[in-house]
Formats: C-alpha cells, sequence, structure tokens
C-alpha cells in the first residue's frame, strides 16, 4: 500500500519481503531499523561460564575417556566431543528436545564452545544428533562410559569444601510417556503410564547415578546397583557414609547391608498397629486449652517387626495441630547415636532430595524421554543428569555466595539467558554481553572462581 500524497510505500521504507537483506523501518520511529541478524546475536551467554567450568574440570578429557567414536573417515564431521556437548548444553539452556537443533545451530554461544571447525560452519542439526544420541550413545560401550562419565565428573568436585561424613539421599520419581513406548507400564501410584527412575543423591545436590525403570516396579528396585557401589567408593575414600530414605526403602535387606558396611541410616517406618501401641501414651492431646502453637513429643524405643532377624531402635515423632482432631504421627527406624529429636531432623532434610529432582524435571528436563526404544531413553536420560550436574556444579563452585542459593530454573532464566552480540574481527572473537542478572563484576568474580579450583590429575 502507497501513501496517496507521495506515491512511496507506505509503513517504511520498504514493504514488508521487499528484500530479505535490507533492515525493517518503522513508521512510528523513523530513526529506528529492526534486524535479524541470528548469526551474531546470542541468547544463551552465560552457558560459556559452565564450558570454562567444564574445562577446569576436565570435561575433554572424560569424553576421550569414556565415550568410543566408531566412525571412520569423512563421516566425523563433526567431532564427538562437540555432539556431546550439544547434546549436554542444549538441554541445560532448557531446549527440552532434539527439535531445537536448528535454532541451536546457528547461536554463536554454541559455535563458540566447541571445536574450532564449528566456529564458522555452525553445530550438528537435528538429524545428526538424532543419530549420536539414539544410536552411536546407545551402544553398550558408549551407555557404560556415560555412566563412569558422570560419576568422575562429579568426584573432580568433591574435595572441594567437603566434609568427611557423606550423606547420601535416594528417591525415585515419575517421568510420564505418551506413547507406546518400550517398557513403559501403568504405576498406581502416580496415576499415569510411565517410566520409574531412580536418582541417589549426595548432600550437595550432585546426582550421583541413575536408572531408568519400567513404570510398574517398586520405587526401591534396583536399589543395591546404585547404592552400594558408591558406598563402597565413598569409603575407600575415608568417608563416613549415612543414608536416608523414605518409607519406599523400609525393607530389611536394605537394613542389613548398611549394617554390615557400618553406614548409619535414618529410614521413615510405614505405621502400624504394633508401633502405635509402643506409642500409645503419648498420642492423647495435652490437656487444658490448646496451643496456637503444634505440640511435638519425641520417642525412642527398641522394636522388631516379624521379618526382621533383629531389633532396630524406631523414633516416633507425634505432632498436635491446634485445628486438628488427631496427632499427625511419623516412625522412622534408625541406627544413628543422636537423641530422637536429631535424628528427625537429620531425616527431614531427605526432601532435600526431592527437590533436586523437581529441579531436574523443570530445568533440564530429565523426564522428557520421547524415543520408542528403551536404550535410546536410558541414553537422553544420562545426559540430562550430565546437564543437571555441570549446572549444579556450576552452582556450588562458582556462583558468588549472594546467588548460590538459586534454583537451576532461577539460573537458567536469569543468567544463562544472557543476549549479546558477537564481532568478529582478524584475529579475535568479541562478544559483547548485555548486563542484567549477570553483570561485568559477576562473571569476573565467577572466572576467578573457576580458575582457582584445582586442577584434575592426568
Amino acid at each position: 500500500m502507497r501513501d496517496p500524497s507521495t506515491g512511496k510505500p507506505s509503513g517504511g521504507g520498504h514493504p514488508v519481503g521487499e528484500s530479505q537483506n535490507q533492515p525493517f523501518h518503522l513508521s512510528f520511529n523513523r530513526f529506528l531499523r529492526v534486524d535479524f541478524q541470528g548469526s551474531r546475536v546470542i541468547s544463551d551467554g552465560g552457558l560459556l561460564l559452565v564450558r570454562q567450568l567444564d574445562e577446569r574440570l576436565g570435561l575433554t578429557g572424560l569424553i576421550q575417556n569414556h565415550l568410543v567414536d566408531s566412525r571412520t573417515g569423512r563421516n566425523t564431521q563433526f567431532p564427538l566431543a562437540d555432539l556431546f556437548r550439544q547434546s549436554a548444553y542444549s538441554r541445560l539452556a532448557g531446549y527440552e528436545d532434539l527439535n531445537d537443533a536448528t535454532r541451536v545451530a546457528s547461536d554463536p554461544t554454541f559455535r563458540l564452545m566447541g571445536s574450532q571447525k564449528v566456529w564458522e560452519r555452525g553445530v550438528a542439526l537435528t538429524s545428526t544428533l538424532h543419530w549420536f544420541e539414539t544410536d552411536l550413545l546407545a551402544r553398550e560401550e558408549n551407555l557404560t562410559g556415560l555412566v563412569r562419565l558422570n560419576r568422575e565428573l562429579v568426584a573432580r568436585a568433591e574435595g572441594v569444601g567437603s566434609s568427611q561424613q557423606v550423606v547420601l539421599d535416594m528417591d525415585s520419581t515419575e517421568s510420564p510417556v505418551y506413547g507406546e513406548q518400550e517398557q513403559s507400564a501403568y504405576n498406581g501410584y502416580f496415576e499415569s503410564v510411565c517410566f520409574h527412575p531412580l536418582f541417589p543423591f549426595n548432600s550437595q545436590g550432585d546426582c550421583l547415578a541413575a536408572k531408568l525403570r519400567p513404570g510398574n516396579v517398586h520405587s526401591a528396585e534396583g536399589w543395591e546397583e546404585l547404592l552400594l557401589p558408591e558406598i563402597e567408593r565413598q569409603q575407600q575414600n575415608g568417608k563416613e557414609v549415612a543414608f536416608r530414605g523414605d518409607a519406599a526403602f523400609a525393607k530389611p535387606e536394605i537394613y542389613q547391608a548398611l549394617e554390615e558396611r557400618g553406614v548409619k541410616y535414618a529410614i521413615r517406618l510405614p505405621a502400624n498397629d504394633n508401633l502405635e501401641q509402643d506409642i500409645e501414651e503419648l498420642l492423647t492431646r495435652p490437656v487444658g486449652r490448646p496451643s496456637h502453637r503444634p505440640v511435638v513429643r519425641y520417642k525412642g524405643f527398641l522394636y522388631r517387626a516379624a521379618s526382621w532377624s533383629t531389633a532396630r531402635r524406631v523414633v516416633a515423632k507425634i505432632k498436635f495441630h491446634a485445628e486438628e482432631v488427631f496427632p499427625r504421627v511419623g516412625f522412622v527406624v534408625t541406627n544413628l547415636e543422636l537423641p530422637s529429636r536429631a535424628v528427625v531432623r537429620f531425616y527431614n532434610k531427605r526432601g532435600t532430595a526431592e527437590q533436586w529432582i523437581k529441579e531436574g524435571k523443570l530445568a533440564v528436563n530429565w523426564t522428557r524421554l520421547s524415543c520408542h526404544r528403551f536404550r535410546g531413553n536410558e541414553v537422553r536420560l544420562w545426559l540430562s543428569v550430565i546437564a543437571y550436574n555441570l549446572g549444579n556444579l556450576w552452582r556450588r563452585l562458582a556462583l558468588p555466595n549472594r546467588i548460590r542459593n538459586w534454583s537451576l530454573t532461577s539460573l537458567q532464566q536469569r543468567l544463562v539467558k544472557t543476549g549479546g552480540r558477537l564481532v568478529k574481527h582478524a584475529r579475535y572473537y568479541w562478544l559483547l554481553l548485555a548486563e542484567g542478572h549477570l553483570t561485568r563484576g559477576c562473571f569476573g568474580s565467577m572466572l576467578r572462581r573457576i580458575a582457582a579450583l584445582p586442577q584434575p590429575d592426568g
């Protein structure tokens, strides 16, 4: 449409679609030009700090040591380390599946985090990443390699600020499915068709392992495969180990295995009539006007269930609320030599494991497992776990104290999602970042913290 008085196109100097190479002109402000230069504008500038951290921790060497690249000749267009980082970092940036690979491929952040081969050409597209995740990494030697790579990556940071005691938490979660995926099944507790993965964590939030399981297995199924090797590893490093678990782990074989290895534990025990008889005198509401604050009572006693080979200590917590008729009662079986109240407080910190699982779901989408084949979903779960650990290591090793308690979702939205512009000179690339939550001072502080980390052996 043209202006009748001038005969020129109205609404700007060029009508939409006249030229793909010219900027857009806007009629409300004739000094403003709008252009789209995706190859020079970035949206995930904060990932550069995580890339610097992984370089300090020696991730490239771990990839070379634990993953096998069977490609030969011209098939190696993208180095293995570049493909691995693209898969992990895209998850950490919040891109939940491979459909985003086309947009990520032209982002300067992802290009410059890789090897020099991809600086100008761009990173892999959807088809290449799909082959990488569902074929190359799905081979037995590489799936085993992902397990070892993740554990060694966490191990390289364990010596920083760690205490003599290591507390392990284990919990399961739901991973909903929406199709005919191998080994998916209906779970009555979650009331959905799902997978049912299991995760152990240390007290600093690092995910030490993962096991993808069919949806209809018990919550503690396969616990020994994940827990016992971790206990052995920590004890070989001279650590004292303690374990916390919810009522799903209240199994005599777990108690016995922990006791044989000298591991302290606090595990929620489902209530039954026999347990309530042992605390019957504490179930009566205190006489007089109800207190506005909850009234809490504790009791420790020996208890032996029919399936147990020996009596064990049980701690009961009875809590009266003014607006409730009956008290809330919980039981914890333990071998800790602590006062009853301290045992309950120690157990209650197990809730942080649920928070870490929630962060994994929201930040890196580790329950988005959309492959038909079970093995492909195992690979994707492990890539998400590694992405989660990179984010968590960044949080606890590099972030300033004032923002160290941010969730991974907050880090993603406030620090990772930092825009900027790439300028290429004859010898250097200049990346000009916008100052928002990620300021120049904050960026420099994190770089100094990363540089101060000890170099990994080898």
